[in-house]
């Protein structure tokens, strides 16, 4: 889910600077300045000397030094322990020493902490007493600049108090900012523009990291001060999707940027010190998508969420981002609702009311009599009054989740230590229990539990977490009965959030965390109240004075958690269509499925089809051409034939689209939609109607028995790359990284317009998606983007199974086996690379040595058009090539095959068509 997917993007961050070091080793609210390579001098002066290489970190309330070797531990020196500080060697009793070790700084000190030994993820050590370090630097002549800033470091960090401390370091981080901009030999091209720099902090959970932003007329930079953990941060504004302002502490300086259109995941969130200059870099970026991504307002997701548009978990999802909840900050991290109140049975009963929690009060609520004894000091209380002394939502809530996933997080929350082993996450049950009885525990729940990775119930990188006080270690999350595996527990889990009881409830708990009874009278009358510094607005830091006083309201601020900005002040509307209910479901492609893709009862083909169908497929290598025709100005993009064979409806890139006679091998119709190319075609059922996709972003309806354009639907906000049809519904691929689903029968007369397709979902990608294939069933889809990804869909769902990153380049194209096993993908990387449905496994990868375009296959043979010209027959199974077939004169870029499989008709960008034979 989203905190697994924004850990990997840092870990592979990490990568980048081949470190154990990370931001999580500082302290709250800590910033990392410089680095530098040295030496840690053991037993200096004795026969037992001994130097380790590594790098030594200057922070700004701490010395760190990472050594290379992994078996040796990290080391960090606070800088308030220090006693001395210096370059070494420089009292009389050193001196000799001096002479041998040069370039040296001398830290004397009365506490150290030892991290990640052997690379272990593990509580820190402490080791006390006076202790003198020696780090030889590689570069001699940094030394005294590296021993001045410590010290200036250190006379901060010794300061009495707290405010004192925060404003003398943000003081020599404003200057190091000051003097420093941002590199322009880090722009991607000479010709770049730029439109402004300004001084940020990238935002990651808990940390920040200081630096310069700047925006060009193609690029969004970030150039951390530090170098850490990659030179320059930079997005394409081509790639974004999505940018919001966000409140960062309560205050308006945070934009986050996603290139993506559901994930909670963004590319970058950066915090800036100047609200302007927020909105000046918002306004920029906006100026540029504005012609490409439309407005999203909360109302709008709602109205696509009650006409079942939207599954309830997509909703919550959006309501989350547009209220400021963002992966990147865990004091306002997604929040989502308890909906199971069963922990204790054996079976879960999603028909029964009982099962469900109650949507309409919050958790402090739903325990009565601990509800009155809450109400009765809330009576007592002076203004101004709050019912609950802690919120549902914190740092400290999210990693009790997540510790198993994200331990280093809280060691960094928690200075080091893990929490008691009986007050961590060990059951499920146990944690219901204490959100309904416990005093102060009043905690919803957060994304993870309703997405499809386990790995925060499972104690999968064996930490050592503590054992109870019974004796037992704490290691896997214990599930209630009713669940067989970690799996199972999240699959009910989403099929309660999905249920028709929740689905009708829902909108009572949007009220509360994101609507009407949020504040105010209608929050007092619902038992709603938190303390005043969650909301916003709640406090002006800015008119506080005292800097003690602002430093510990902002870290409450953070620590404590935030309520979600309010996004509706009237009551929410409850879900009216129960229509999106089959969308809307967990993903149905479970074991079941998996043993037969194939619907029951359902026979994929009749047995005469069949025993034709594999007598031509044994024999495909006996492919022949027999004749072609140039038909075309351009190249040939979709075939489609009338279901007697008579007549052939061809698309090009020359924008027509071509009725070919086969009887009289003459053409009879050619039809223009617009001046752009044409990309596919396909034949409704009944050959009355012949549809069309464009680059123009439409797809056009061709009436075959009026001879004239039907409808036109403009679905899309850039090039329509493929359609499929299956069951009256149209599936439409496109270059603006979406497949959207419609449903509609075409009308049948050209002048009735009674059609009026209806958007069922959008299948949302990272990237443009430039072909599709539907399984027999239609249960199934496979997307191929440009980036090389193959994506497969439940259409049951709407939901995504799996994301393949398979192929180096575009994706040419996608099918299901007959029996929806397997997918076979090409690519322009030259490769035919099949995958297992069921686990998304790329089982097999052969090489053409150029790109096939395009393919039919039966599951085990495969017919491929390549660039060349030359129809390739594979063997599968063998791994090889048994036959090529020459062909066109120019690239093979659509292919079409009869239902018995005996009848070949190819497309190429020498602008002909080929009819092929069998011959047998």
């Amino acid at each position: 889910m989203a905190f697994t997917r924004k850990r990997q993007r840092e870990q592979q961050l990490q990568l980048y600077s081949r470190e154990r070091f990370s931001l999580l080793l500082l302290n709250l609210e800590e910033y990392y300045f410089e680095q530098h390579t040295a030496h840690h001098i053991q037993h200096k002066g004795s026969q037992k000397e001994r130097k380790i290489r590594g790098s030594l970190k200057i922070c700004s309330k701490s010395v760190i030094f990472e050594p290379d070797a992994i078996s040796q531990p990290i080391i960090k020196i606070p800088l308030r322990d220090c006693i001395k500080i210096g370059k070494h060697g420089e009292n009389e009793a050193n001196r000799h020493f001096a002479k041998t070790v040069s370039g040296a700084i001398s830290l004397i000190f009365s506490q150290v902490y030892f991290i990640k030994e052997h690379n272990i993820v593990a509580p820190y050590k402490i080791e006390r007493g006076t202790m003198e370090y020696v780090f030889e630097l590689d570069v001699s002549g940094k030394v005294e600049d590296v021993v001045e800033t410590l010290l200036q470091l250190h006379r901060a960090s010794c300061l009495d108090k707290l405010g004192d401390q925060t404003a003398m370091i943000t003081a020599i981080l404003q200057s190091r900012l000051a003097r420093t901009s941002f590199d322009k030999n880090r722009f991607q091209s000479v010709s770049e523009k730029l439109h402004m720099e300004c001084k940020a902090e990238m935002v990651t959970p808990l940390v920040t990291n200081p630096g310069h932003a700047c925006v060009t007329d193609t690029t969004l930079y970030f150039q951390p001060l530090n170098g850490y953990p990659k030179p320059v941060v930079q997005i394409m504004l081509q790639d974004i999707r999505r940018i919001y302002k966000r409140r960062h502490g309560l205050m308006p300086l945070g934009l986050e940027v996603f290139c993506t259109e559901d994930d909670l995941c963004s590319d970058i969130y950066l915090k800036f010190y100047e609200r302007q200059d927020r909105d000046d870099l918002y306004f920029y970026i906006a100026t540029y998508l504005e012609h490409h991504v439309p407005e999203r307002t909360a109302e709008g997701y709602t109205l696509q969420w009650q006409r079942g548009l939207l599954s309830n978990y997509q909703y919550l999802l959006h309501l989350n981002s547009l209220a400021d909840r963002s992966c990147s900050d865990l004091s306002q991290y997604p929040v989502f609702p308890w909906v199971i109140g069963d922990y204790s049975s054996s079976e879960l009963d999603l028909s029964n009311p009982e099962t469900f929690r109650d949507l309409s009060k919050p958790v402090g609520a739903l325990n009565q009599e601990r509800l009155e004894r809450l109400l009765a000091r809330y009576q007592e209380m002076p203004e101004p009054r709050f019912m609950y002394g802690s919120h549902y939502s914190s740092p400290g809530y999210v990693l009790f989740y997540l510790v198993r996933i994200a331990p280093e997080y809280m060691l960094c929350l928690q200075n080091g230590r893990f929490d008691n082993a009986d007050r961590m996450f060990n059951s499920i049950a146990e944690t219901w229990k204490n959100c309904l009885d416990g005093a102060t525990d009043f905690k919803e729940l957060i994304p993870e539990f309703y997405g499809d990775d386990v790995s925060f119930l499972v104690n999968s990188l064996k930490l050592d977490l503590g054992k109870r006080q019974g004796g037992q270690l704490v290691n896997d999350v214990e599930l209630p009965p009713w669940a067989r595996s970690p799996e199972d527990f999240l699959r009910k889990s989403r099929a309660a959030l999905e249920s028709d009881h929740v689905s009708e409830h829902l909108h009572e708990w949007i009220d509360l965390v994101f609507g009407y009874k949020q504040q105010g009278r209608d929050a007092v009358g619902a038992h709603n109240v938190f303390h005043p510094l969650t909301y916003e607005g709640g406090v002006d830091v800015n008119s506080i004075e005292d800097p003690d006083e602002k430093v510990a309201m902002l870290t409450q601020i953070l620590e404590f958690g935030q309520t979600p900005r309010q996004l509706f002040v009237t009551p929410h509307p409850r879900r009216i269509t129960p229509k999106f209910k089959s969308l809307s479901q967990p993903s149905s492609y479970n074991a079941s499925t998996a043993d037969s893709p194939v619907s029951p009862g359902e026979e994929s083909f009749e047995d005469l089809t069949e025993e034709s169908r594999t007598l031509a497929w044994s024999n495909i290598a006996r492919l022949e051409p027999q004749e072609h025709h140039r038909i075309h100005k351009e190249a040939v993009t979709g075939i489609a034939v009338s279901r007697s064979g008579s007549s052939i409806f061809t698309t090009s890139q020359d924008s027509t689209l071509k009725m070919f006679s086969k009887e009289s091998r003459m053409l009879q119709r050619s039809i223009s939609f617009s001046n752009m190319a044409l990309s596919s075609c396909l034949l409704l059922p009944g050959d009355a109607t012949v549809i069309s996709s464009s680059w123009d972003n439409n797809v056009y309806f061709y009436s075959i028995a009026f001879g004239r354009r039907q409808d036109t639907l403009m679905g899309h906000d850039d090039a329509v790359s493929k359609i499929c049809w299956h069951d009256n519904r149209l599936y439409s691929a496109s270059w603006d990284s979406t497949v959207k689903v419609w449903s509609g029968v075409p009308a049948e007369m050209p002048c009735a317009r009674k059609q009026h397709f209806e958007l069922l979902a959008e299948l949302e990608h990272d990237v443009s998606v430039d072909t599709i294939s539907l399984n027999t069933a239609g249960t199934l889809l496979a997307s191929g983007t440009k980036e090389g990804t193959v994506n497969i869909w439940d259409l049951t769902t709407a939901t995504l199974l799996h994301q393949i990153p398979c192929h180096e380049g575009t994706v040419g194209d996608t099918a299901f086996s007959p029996d929806s096993r397997h997918i076979l993908s090409t690519g322009a990387d030259s490769h035919l690379n099949v995958i297992d449905v069921q686990t998304g496994m790329l089982i097999s990868s052969l090489t053409a040595g150029e790109p096939q375009r395009c393919f039919l296959w039966d599951g085990n043979s495969v017919v491929s058009g390549s660039q060349s010209g030359e129809l390739l027959v594979w063997d599968l199974l063998g791994g090889r090539v048994s036959k090529r077939i020459q062909g066109h004169t120019g690239a093979v870029t659509c292919m079409w095959m009869n239902e018995q499989c005996s009848s070949v008709i190819t497309g190429g960008e020498d602008r002909q068509i080929m009819f092929w034979k069998l011959q047998y």
